[in-house]
């Protein structure tokens, strides 16, 4: 049978209203990817898996709850959304959007996202406004804009964004057959660690699938949920994680309470390490949030706070690494030039 998106796989089991007229790009449905080398790097003696979500529509995890969204607010006759971004929301939501025939607005903070994210928003037809403040400003002024006007909040603390990505947590149950023991993935505003507990506490209620422990990781320069209170000046290389007043932060810290995980914070080193690593050992390119997940269990399996063995453990890479590409442009070395001869090129390959 042909795949059809999110709402047709998953619908019945999502808090939507009846309302809800269904906006699709044929999101979900991302490969649960073994990653047996990188597993090895790490000490081995546990199984690894990778849930790339960098191969969903607008490249991100984004579109899990987008589609929800979208489809609610088209349903109740929406004519514009809205909404604060890093950068991969405003790419789903103004794709989300355009497929529904609506305007976007976005408000981004000013040179703070990345240039692939902020291409997205512009090819896709959004309205794309920089403000002189961060993202939690950005947040602020688009919660009060929407309660203003008649127009619909897309970000994270929109209920239903919530409902579609749940469904991450649902795939991964169906292809494992169970939940894993441990789940690891980046935090930023926290609606994804939200997201994943309402859906394997969910899953389990249904199918009996157990539950997993929850590892949230932030980055150092960026770590609230860590440090216990709002960072003013969030600054880390991650952009998809550069939050400093997590909206949904205390249902993350929930989530990693009830599951008996923690919450972490790495640095900005360990995360770029891991995007590499993870690219060069499993073929895996991801932006540098996205490794966030996999740079803390590196850490804390490092550090001896982690018993692995013997573990199924999966990790959320959020993003695909084409979001970020100068992360990876700005340190290269330029390629090296030949003549055109094989003698030449035989030099520069076999010395």
């Amino acid at each position: 049978m042909a795949y059809h998106g999110l709402l047709d796989k998953y619908g019945t089991l999502l808090d939507l209203p009846a309302h809800t007229r269904p906006v699709s790009l044929l999101e979900g449905n991302t490969p649960l990817i073994p990653a047996e080398a990188l597993s090895r790097q790490m000490g081995g003696g546990f199984e690894l898996f990778v849930k790339f979500e960098g191969l969903n529509p607008t490249g991100s995890f984004k579109d899990r709850g987008m589609t929800a969204a979208v489809s609610e607010a088209l349903g109740r006759g929406a004519k514009t959304v809205i909404c604060a971004s890093t950068g991969n929301t405003a790419a789903s939501a103004a794709a989300y959007a355009s497929r529904a025939g609506l305007k976007s607005i976005v408000l981004i903070p000013q040179g703070k996202v990345a240039a692939g994210k902020l291409a997205g928003a512009i090819a896709y037809g959004a309205q794309v406004i920089q403000i002189d403040g961060s993202f939690d400003d950005a947040l602020t002024m688009v919660v009060q804009i929407s309660d203003k006007h008649p127009i619909c909040l897309v970000n994270s603390i929109n209920p239903y964004r919530i409902e579609g990505q749940k469904t991450g947590a649902f795939e991964i149950c169906d292809m494992l057959g169970a939940a894993p023991d441990w789940l690891c993935l980046p935090v930023g505003n926290a609606g994804n660690i939200t997201a994943y507990w309402a859906g394997f506490k969910q899953y389990d209620s249904l199918k009996a699938t157990g539950l997993p422990q929850v590892l949230g990781v932030q980055a150092a320069g960026s770590a609230p949920l860590v440090l216990g209170h709002p960072v003013e000046n969030p600054e880390t290389v991650a952009t998809a994680i550069r939050i400093g007043k997590p909206a949904r932060g205390e249902q993350a810290l929930e989530a990693a309470e009830e599951s008996k995980g923690r919450i972490i914070a790495v640095s900005d080193d360990e995360i770029l390490s891991m995007q590499k690593m993870l690219a060069r050992l499993e073929g895996i390119w991801v932006e540098p949030a996205s490794a966030a997940g996999l740079a803390g269990l590196a850490h804390e399996i490092a550090a001896g706070n982690f018993s692995a063995g013997g573990k199924r453990i999966v990790a959320i890479c959020t993003g695909h690494g084409l979001k970020d590409p100068d992360i990876i442009i700005k340190d290269m070395a330029k390629p090296q030039i030949v003549s055109p001869n094989l003698a030449a090129l035989e030099e520069v390959i076999f010395g």
